[in-house]
């Protein structure tokens, strides 16, 4: 046997392995299930509520502070408040003349209203010289990320994207994802687009070594 044929069989008995756990923590969950009195259904009816009351509560509080829609703001603006409002902050730092800002710009959009705990927002880098120099925004389009108040990183071009501009909004959801800026639950097994140019969990094609950052033909600022 080979070492391809090894690693194949490696690979096979992984599966078959975690098939099996699954296949048993299934049966665990029926049978606990199945134990269940009315007590306990009621109880766990009365945690859902109160979870999904507190779910609600939240998505209030957060709507109320400007949450749920993606938004421009000018430089002055978001440092005398808006971006002292929220922990959580995605800012797309965009030129009016760019295509590629107008291609992330409709991808944003769709996914502010989604994931309302982050606020969406984007700032003209032509008006916000401060803010540039401070973040080192030198590439075009450049979304920083601010996780608890704290600028986390800067997601630079396309690259992680895919390095081309037909990606999936679903990748740019999984991308802010991993950054911890939003809580992504969506399914990161395969692209919803077969022609979108990713393979496996959403790992674009052009990105050997996994994410990377800036490159490319993205504009310079």
């Amino acid at each position: 046997m080979d070492q391809r044929q090894m690693m194949e069989s490696m690979v096979e008995q992984s599966l078959l392995k975690a098939a099996s756990v699954a296949e048993q923590q299934i049966d665990n969950e029926i049978k606990r299930l199945d134990e269940m009195d009315d007590d306990d259904l009621e109880a766990i009816r009365a945690k859902r509520l109160a979870a999904m009351k507190k779910e609600q509560e939240n998505k209030f509080k957060h709507l109320q502070n400007g949450h749920g829609s993606y938004r421009e703001y000018s430089e002055h603006d978001f440092l005398k408040g808006e971006g002292s409002k929220s922990d959580n902050v995605i800012i797309h730092f965009f030129r009016p003349t760019s295509e590629r800002c107008g291609i992330l710009d409709r991808h944003l959009e769709i996914l502010a209203p989604k994931y309302y705990s982050a606020r969406f927002c984007k700032i003209n880098v032509e008006k916000a010289e401060f803010l540039c120099k401070r973040l080192m925004i030198v590439v075009i389009p450049s979304v920083a990320i601010f996780v608890n108040k704290k600028h986390k990183e800067t997601i630079e071009g396309f690259d992680d994207f895919g390095g081309r501009d037909d990606f999936d909004t679903e990748v740019v959801a999984w991308r802010l994802g991993v950054s911890g800026v939003i809580n992504y639950t969506g399914d990161c097994t395969g692209p919803s687009d077969p022609n979108s140019g990713y393979k496996g969990i959403f790992m674009p094609t052009r990105a050997s070594g996994g994410i990377r950052r800036g490159g490319g033909d993205d504009e310079d600022d």
